[in-house]
């Protein structure tokens, strides 16, 4: 795989459960060169932790490391966060506007598409964490 298809964050071992490394990502300084910065959500905060499975690798706590995704995964991870809910917001707008004259019960209805939308995500939230899987890399 080519360097410029991986998006790479450095980070602390927070803890180590059952396979299971928690990683704290350290703020922005990594990524200052990627050019997927303004999209992506590890950039917003100082803090995130995130889940990795662990295949065998020892690592322990307090130890730095790069948690390693595919760049492919951050477009679906934008595609499912922010680009279908605005399609379903905008789409429910436009169709509920032919059936109501009322802005208010348009703009209603066109929120509340979001409460199922969010509800399946959640019910799928375990298919999701074996799509979007990181991998670790020791520094």
């Amino acid at each position: 795989m080519r360097k410029s298809n991986i998006i790479e964050h450095s980070g602390i071992v927070e803890s180590i459960e059952n396979n299971i490394v928690k990683i704290n990502i350290l703020s922005a300084s990594a990524c200052s060169s990627c050019h997927l910065k303004g999209a992506c959500g590890a950039a917003e905060t100082a803090n995130k932790i995130i889940e990795v499975f662990n295949s065998g690798k020892n690592f322990s706590v307090g130890e730095q490391v790069n948690v390693i995704a595919e760049e492919s995964l951050g477009f679906k991870a934008l595609f499912y966060a922010y680009l279908l809910p605005f399609i379903l917001v905008v789409s429910t707008l436009i169709i509920t506007s032919f059936f109501s004259s009322s802005e208010a019960i348009i703009g209603f209805l066109s929120l509340i598409i979001l409460i199922p939308y969010y509800a399946v995500l959640s019910f799928y939230k375990a298919r999701f964490k074996k799509i979007f899987t990181f991998r670790l890399q020791k520094i």
